[in-house]
C-alpha cells in the first residue's frame, strides 16, 4: 500500500463513528480468517494480502484508541 493510499485510508477511518469502526474491524478479522484458511489450503495466490489486512486491522485499532482519549 502506497503512502498516499495509507493517508487516504486513515482519513476515511477517522471520519467513521465508533460503531462503524467496530464493524469495520469485525469485517477485516473475518477476511483475515478467510485468507488464513485459504493459505493453509494452498489456494491463496496473493500472500501479501495477509500482511495488508493485518496492518489495516492495526490502523483501525489505532483510530479506535484515538477516539477513546
Amino acid at each position: 500500500m502506497k503512502l498516499s493510499e495509507t493517508k487516504s485510508l486513515l482519513k476515511d477511518l477517522r471520519a467513521l463513528s465508533v460503531e462503524e469502526l467496530t464493524t469495520r474491524e469485525a469485517e477485516l478479522k473475518k477476511e483475515l480468517f478467510d485468507l488464513r484458511f485459504q493459505a493453509a489450503a494452498g489456494r491463496l495466490e496473493n500472500t501479501a494480502k495477509l500482511d495488508e489486512v493485518k496492518k489495516t486491522i492495526a490502523r483501525v485499532k489505532t483510530v479506535q484508541a484515538e477516539c477513546d482519549k
